[in-house]
């Protein structure tokens, strides 16, 4: 239950004051947000001095919203991006239902929440090598029925899967290692660096993920993932190299670009 509304607005000024000295641009939205996740006037001093200190507003809160879903975040865990929604619709157009859905790198598990919450009759796998992630997306795939699994890429998946992936969505690490820390604190301190860090150009992770892509994926099966737009030419050099047909869909309003890899039938 929410705190009351009279606590709420004899809060709301205090809080955004706080918050707005701390250098939160939209004080006002976060307070409210904070307000509404609280349940005593004890967690709302609590958040707010967690979020004047630098925390990642959704590791404050809990939870993240990604595709109108409210995606359970814990502290340290690689924060769903508004941006990576692209590549959600893009997977969401292509998913069919009772397919067979991995979700690499799954962090937090949203991806594959938002399929599981449009296609309830998939076979979801998703795999993670952050322990803490790995428990993330267990408590937000547990309920679909999503296997979650600890390990590094392919790894810890079940065997059974090869040749049978219909849609394998990576959402890899493509920030190269030397401009991690050009990346806002938020991000830089709080998140798992393997959740960030792509390797000298980054797309070392990528690499890994094409390489063995065509194994798991069933005739005609999609390869989803994420890049920047200056990462185009490489990735879809090495997609084509791994025996992938590939196709580049962006989107200007979230600044997105993702490249959708086919295996031939």
């Amino acid at each position: 239950m929410s705190l009351s509304l009279a606590t709420s607005l004899s809060s709301f000024t205090t809080i955004v004051t706080s918050l707005r000295a701390s250098g939160c641009v939209f004080a006002e939205d976060e307070a409210r947000l904070i307000l509404s996740t609280a349940r005593t006037p004890a967690e709302v001093t609590a958040m707010v001095d967690r979020r004047v200190a630098g925390l990642p507003l959704e590791h404050v809160l809990g939870w993240a919203e990604f595709c109108d879903l409210r995606i359970a975040v814990d502290p340290g865990v690689f924060v769903p991006r508004r941006r990576s929604e692209f590549l959600a619709r893009q997977a969401l157009a292509l998913a069919a239902p009772r397919a067979v859905v991995v979700d690499l790198c799954c962090g937090s598990g949203a991806l594959g929440a938002v399929l599981a919450a449009s296609y309830g009759q998939l076979e979801l796998h998703a795999a993670d090598i952050d322990p803490a992630a790995v428990r993330c997306a267990r408590r937000n795939l547990g309920s679909a029925g999503g296997h979650v699994h600890e390990g590094d890429l392919y790894e810890p998946l079940p065997a059974a899967l090869r040749g049978r992936v219909g849609l394998l969505i990576a959402n890899v690490p493509y920030v190269p290692s030397d401009e991690v820390a050009l990346l806002p604190a938020e991000a830089r301190v709080h998140e798992a660096r393997v959740a960030l860090d792509g390797g000298t150009d980054g797309l070392d992770v990528l690499r890994r993920v094409t390489a063995q892509a065509p194994r798991w994926l069933a005739p005609g099966g999609h390869l989803l993932f994420e890049t920047s737009e200056r990462q185009i030419p490489q990735a879809v050099a090495t997609v084509v190299r791994d025996g992938l047909v590939p196709r580049v869909a962006t989107c200007d309003d979230l600044e997105a670009t993702v490249v959708i890899a086919t295996s031939p039938n």
